[in-house]
């Protein structure tokens, strides 16, 4: 027995102290100062329109500046001065994630946050804060877009971007990479979306509307319905918004999906958006109005200064609805442990494998040495009409289709 008792302890994996992991949690961050409207504007026109609208680059900074008078008097004059909570409650998020892990795993593992248009916590803030530390394996982790696959491609090329510029030349720090892409799908998170729909219910509204009176909006990250080519999430907002309807359908048969679209011209976005939506349900005859966002994990503008514009503007055409605007599930204890829960296996899995070696400039050589031999092959094939040749000759086509992400 006694030696049976002491073998996990010899194969368990040893962890060194140099076998440490940062979780990164990803969110957009929100402007704080008034004064950083236009860089807030210029980092988000970068990463994320330029994904969908043909803007030129030269019109970056006016247009930034542009966007900031008008977020400047909606935010300023329209609602006294709001200040987004979004990065206080990033923030809770984060620490209460992090007590859960390090319930576990002590100092071994620590949750950053990184701010997609915000510093001083952009990726490449923090990234070179976590090599200074001594953190060799990362968890990506984006938590704010619960669809998150374009989202996600942002965090992404931003932490690739840095990973780049914190590269050391013959041996790259990080030793152990993983990602968790969303969490659109995961029963824990739609039965709390469900639930929190159904208590709000009954505590505000069951005593004063039948079930079929009450018309719920279930509100995802609004997508461009094209995006160049990439995929904008759609696929799993739409699921995301099926499965929490799923919960609620056979009591509430007054159900829509309400898209958080940023209207821009000439872009064709998800339909119906969250007012249309709650325009539908009135016509359906809904008597009360309950606005939920589950396409967000944590409050920001457009869960809050967005929504109210929306039930202000349909209150006004139809005075005798009632309106409830819920918030979004930010730092609920249990949905806290169900986000450390999900980051379990992966940091398990970043603990017990063998971390791997990555030398940049072998990556470099090999991209070189691949436009080089490529070229060969073409010359060849051209040169001495050697049919063997035809099937490279055809991959030199696609062998620059790499280069396309470096137009921003």
């Amino acid at each position: 027995m006694v030696v049976t008792s002491e073998k996990p302890q010899q194969q368990s994996p040893p962890i060194q102290a140099d076998n440490r992991i940062a979780v990164l949690l990803m969110g957009y961050g929100e402007v704080e100062s008034y004064e950083d409207f236009a860089n807030y504007n210029e980092q988000a026109l970068h990463l994320l329109t330029a994904k969908f609208a043909p803007v030129p680059d030269w019109l970056y900074p006016p247009l930034a500046r542009l966007l900031a008078i008008f977020d400047r008097h909606e935010w300023g004059h329209q609602h006294n001065d709001f200040v987004s909570p979004h990065n206080a409650i990033f923030e809770k998020q984060r620490v209460g994630i992090e007590q859960q892990l390090q319930a576990q795993w002590g100092d071994l593992v620590q949750v950053f946050k990184a701010f997609n248009f915000c510093a001083p916590y952009l990726p490449e803030q923090v990234l070179a804060e976590i090599k200074a530390q001594g953190f060799n394996k990362l968890l990506i982790y984006p938590l704010l877009v619960v669809d998150s696959v374009f989202t996600s491609g942002i965090a992404i090329e931003q932490v690739n971007q840095a990973l780049m510029k914190l590269a050391d030349e013959d041996q790259h720090w990080v030793k152990g990479l993983q990602y968790i892409p969303s969490f659109y799908n995961r029963p824990e998170y739609l039965d709390l979306m469900a639930q929190m729909v159904e208590e709000k219910i009954a505590e505000e509204l069951a005593a004063g509307y039948l079930p079929s009176q009450i018309g719920i909006v279930l509100m995802n990250h609004g997508c461009p319905m094209k995006a160049k080519g990439f995929t904008s999430g759609i696929d799993e907002s739409q699921a995301l918004y099926e499965l929490v309807r799923e919960r609620l359908m056979h009591r509430y048969p007054l159900i829509s999906v309400g898209w958080l679209n940023h209207d821009t011209p000439l872009i064709e976005w998800t339909q119906p958006d969250a007012k249309q939506a709650a325009e539908n349900l009135i016509q359906l005859g809904a008597k009360a109005i309950v606005m939920m966002p589950i396409g967000f994990a944590t409050e920001n503008h457009e869960t809050l200064l967005d929504v109210h514009h929306i039930v202000h503007e349909v209150h006004k055409r139809h005075p005798n609805v009632t309106y409830v605007q819920m918030p979004c599930v930010n730092d609920r204890p249990e949905f806290l442990s169900m986000v450390a829960q999900w980051a379990k296996p992966h940091i398990e899995s970043l603990m017990s494998e063998e971390g791997f070696e990555v030398n940049p400039s072998l990556g470099m050589e090999k991209a070189q040495s691949f436009h080089s031999h490529d070229g060969d092959i073409f010359q060849h094939s051209h040169g001495h009409g050697h049919s063997h040749g035809h099937g490279h000759g055809h991959s030199h086509g696609h062998g620059h289709s790499h280069g396309h992400g470096h137009h921003h």
